[in-house]
């Protein structure tokens, strides 16, 4: 809708990775230059990681983009929740090669005289996995035997791992020591400052034909950093919807009146509708909240107080909850039956409860110490 208001040839802020949109933020152009030293090494493993959100498939792409016409031949894989047969089967796939139906042997063998062929062509084989959290301990040490191929001292496959935070607690298993040890480089993507993601919205913007309209304000490109935290995926779905406003207003400028629709619009949402979430009918008086009108209106402010009441008021209820269930188990529990039709006392027997309701709450602490 916004598209044909504000003359733009595309979706600026579009959730599907597109390399065309790649942003050079510091970690991301950080983050391409280790893979391309790793491409000049011609061996070893680049492992990249990154949080939800942080861009790692549109790194790949971007990198792929990269590699065109440069004599290496690359296979991608982004189903990794599968064991190591598997996997080989689908880095044959990749490859072109035959596998349905053929045993891990041959399908071995059969990558090696690939590979092989390839070099002979002074050409080269890389490997991408994507979600590379996802894979099984065989799978991951599976990848590590491909690195094994060799010709005239040189490696004929190099693989590039991007995955998730959690993959680098993987990566610090003792049982991966001889992977580490091929590892070249590693980077963790961090999320973007603020004055990154200005550069990173009229980057997008620009790429479809947005010429200044609508106007992104100062405060704009603040609300944006507060709200999403310079995650790039939150930063596309909040600034989509801020086009999609700015649209339906009218409006030449996405300035405090559009920031506070969409920021209210988001916070609802994230609470759900009134009549599926019971906190949206709580009285914010009741939690402590001032409600005062005259005060300036700040939804992301208002947002942080909301869960800290709630939270607060959860608590309280947990405990007074434990408390009775303490007390659960210092009685005995009496059953009364009782015959109306005839006139003899009631018969009560003793019932000891077995009742015990445990809480989980508890998670271990993360690991410490990420490397680089």
């Amino acid at each position: 809708m916004y598209r044909e208001y504000y003359n733009l040839t595309g979706k600026p802020f579009q959730l599907t990775p597109d390399h065309r949109f790649f942003f050079e933020s510091d970690g991301h152009k950080r983050a391409l230059s280790y893979l391309l030293y790793g491409i000049k090494a011609m061996e070893g493993f680049i492992v990249i990681t990154g949080d939800v959100g942080t861009g790692k498939t549109t790194l790949l792409n971007a990198l792929s983009e990269e590699l065109e016409n440069k004599h290496i031949v690359t296979a991608k894989i982004v189903t990794t929740q599968i064991q190591e047969d598997d996997l080989l089967r689908v880095v044959a796939a990749e490859f072109g090669l035959a596998y349905d139906g053929v045993s891990k042997a041959v399908l071995l063998k059969n990558l090696e005289i690939f590979f092989r062929q390839l070099a002979h062509e002074g050409k080269r084989a890389l490997l991408l996995v994507d979600e590379a959290q996802n894979l099984p301990p065989r799978s991951i040490e599976e990848l590590r035997m491909l690195s094994n191929f060799q010709m005239d001292n040189r490696a004929l496959l190099q693989s590039f791992l991007l995955g998730q935070r959690e993959f680098r607690a993987t990566m610090r298993l003792p049982q991966f020591e001889q992977l580490r040890q091929r590892v070249i480089a590693a980077y963790h993507l961090k999320q973007m400052s603020r004055d990154e993601i200005e550069g990173y919205i009229i980057h997008r913007l620009k790429m479809v034909g947005w010429i200044g309209n609508p106007l992104f304000t100062d405060q704009a490109f603040d609300v944006v950093f507060e709200h999403t935290k310079g995650i790039p995926r939150k930063i596309n779905v909040f600034c989509d919807r801020l086009l999609l406003c700015a649209s339906l207003e009218e409006s030449s400028e996405v300035g405090e009146k559009i920031l506070q629709m969409v920021s209210n619009d988001l916070v609802e949402e994230s609470w759900g509708a009134d009549e599926l979430d019971p906190a949206a009918n709580i009285d914010e008086s009741d939690l402590g909240i001032s409600n005062n009108k005259n005060q300036s209106a700040n939804p992301l402010l208002q947002q942080e107080q909301l869960l800290t009441a709630l939270s607060a008021m959860m608590d309280s209820k947990l405990e007074s909850f434990r408390k009775k269930e303490e007390k659960k188990k210092d009685h005995s529990i009496q059953l009364v039956s009782v015959d109306k039709k005839e006139s003899n006392p009631a018969k009560v027997e003793n019932v000891t409860s077995d009742d015990n309701t445990v809480i989980h709450g508890f998670y271990p602490p993360s690991e410490s110490g990420e490397s680089r």
